[in-house]
């Protein structure tokens, strides 16, 4: 099985604000950017379509190593939080609708085509790639706002 490596991030200015979105994949020696954005969207919404996104690029069953800086999407799935959701049909531990539910669900089907590890990385410090992450989606921010 090949192997691919994700780095996502997402950002918002504002939250609820215009908001962006960065992802790199790395496969081989082959790296690829991708980015966009929204008018009016949530910091942990940009984090969710960043995975999606990249994740929606792989086209044959890989094993795919996701790096992000957001505990909200590495916990959903290290710490099993969405297998709870859909088991309490989409209901979070405060007994309340899920948040983003379309989002995560869109996630967890495309988690299910691949072999998917979620690596938490720290956000703005010293790592390459999810600094280069956060520029795509200021970047995409910057392109929403105009």
């Amino acid at each position: 099985m090949e192997k691919i490596v994700v780095y996502t991030d997402g950002a918002c200015s504002g939250n609820p604000g215009p908001g962006g979105w960065g992802a790199i994949l790395m496969y081989k020696d082959v790296k690829k950017e991708i980015s966009g954005g929204m008018k009016q969207t949530t910091n942990n919404i940009m984090e969710i379509t960043a995975v999606i996104e990249g994740l929606k690029l792989i086209k044959y069953p890989c094993e795919v190593e996701v790096y992000s800086d957001s505990a909200y999407v590495v916990n959903a799935f290290n710490n099993n939080w969405i297998e709870g959701w859909i088991k309490k049909n989409w209901i979070n531990s405060s007994k309340e609708p899920v948040k983003n539910k379309e989002l995560w669900q869109e996630l967890y089907s495309l988690t299910k085509k691949h072999k998917v590890k979620f690596i938490k990385v720290k956000g703005h410090s010293d790592n390459e790639f999810n600094n280069r992450c956060d520029e795509l989606a200021r970047e995409a921010i910057k392109m929403c706002k105009n």
